[in-house]
Formats: structure tokens, C-alpha cells, sequence
């Protein structure tokens, strides 16, 4: 049996590369929001320019795409409220749900995400993405069970993601392949 701190540390050095690699996070509201791997992570994580800036730069942006560009940045508290403030205007937007719960698992605000996929759920049912999704998160908490069940799920629903397979890798402790 491999201790726990084994298994722990491997799990964070691999979430660790996919964040820094477009973690599934990233790509399921991308894939949601409509746009490729490619638009949605332009640049270093941690970088670019502040909210002020990129709305003083395109005023009518929405609350949805500052907070898209605050996740972007993993700056993840600055994605929750504005993924809040896009749910306030519109508490059906099922993007924005999907957003905030991604920002909460980042948070490490379990509680929060698991409400906020839950309302995602009412409103769109349980895509392969919010299931792929609540894998990933439970994946993060260490509940490699649920995580599992999360990601068998997936897979019956969409057999063949590359999305889904990596983070089965993640799971299993194996090396995941990223691109770049």
C-alpha cells in the first residue's frame, strides 16, 4: 500500500502541471463559452493586465468574461466575484455557475463548489462537463472514490475524451502529457 503522503504529494505536483497547462477547469468553460484551448489561455498564468485596464480597454465587458480573464490569471478570488456579479444579472447562466464553482474548488471553498455545481445541474442537467468537473474537484479534495465515480461517469457519457482520460491519469497517479 502507498502511504498517503505518497499519493498526496503526487496528486498536487500533477494538478499542479495541468494548472499550469489549462487545467480542465479552464477547458470546460472554455468549451462552454465556445472558444478553443488556444483563446482560452493566452499568456503566463499569474500575469496580465488588471480588471481596471481591461475594462477601461473594452467598457462593455461582462462580468462573465472579466471573471473568465481573472480565472485565466489564477486570480481566483477576483474570478468568484465576478462570476457572483454575472449570476446576479442572470441567475440562469449556467456558464457563470460552472465558472464559480471552478473558482471555489480553486479556493479551496468545497462547500461552495458542490452548491454552486448543483445549481448548474438544475439548470443544464448533468453534462459531461459538469460531471468531468465535479471529478476534478473531488480529485483536488482527495476523495479519490467519488473522484472515480465522477470520471467513469464521464467516460460512459463521452468515451474517448482526451480531457476526461487525463485526469483518470490524474488519478492513478500517472505522468499526463501535456501539450506545449
Amino acid at each position: 500500500m502507498i502511504p498517503y503522503c505518497v499519493i498526496r504529494d503526487q496528486i498536487r505536483n500533477a494538478v499542479t502541471r495541468v494548472a499550469l497547462s489549462c487545467s480542465l477547469i479552464m477547458l470546460v468553460l472554455c468549451g462552454l463559452a465556445g472558444c478553443s484551448e488556444s483563446t482560452w489561455f493566452t499568456g503566463t498564468i499569474g500575469t496580465g493586465p488588471s480588471d481596471e485596464a481591461l475594462t477601461a480597454e473594452v467598457p462593455d465587458r461582462s462580468p462573465f468574461q472579466l471573471g473568465t480573464a481573472a480565472y485565466r490569471r489564477s486570480d481566483f478570488g477576483q474570478a468568484e466575484r465576478y462570476f457572483r456579479a454575472a449570476i446576479e444579472h442572470n441567475s440562469r447562466d449556467v456558464k457563470a455557475w460552472i465558472g464559480l464553482a471552478a473558482s471555489y474548488d480553486q479556493l479551496r471553498r468545497f462547500d461552495l463548489a458542490d452548491r454552486a455545481y448543483q445549481e448548474a445541474i438544475k439548470l443544464a442537467g448533468e453534462t459531461v462537463q459538469i460531471i468531468n468537473n465535479q471529478g476534478y474537484s473531488y480529485l483536488l479534495r482527495g476523495d479519490l472514490k467519488a473522484a472515480r465515480e465522477k470520471f467513469e461517469k464521464a467516460i460512459k457519457l463521452r468515451p474517448g475524451d482526451p480531457t476526461i482520460a487525463n485526469n483518470v491519469k490524474l488519478l492513478n497517479g500517472k505522468r499526463v502529457d501535456l501539450p506545449g
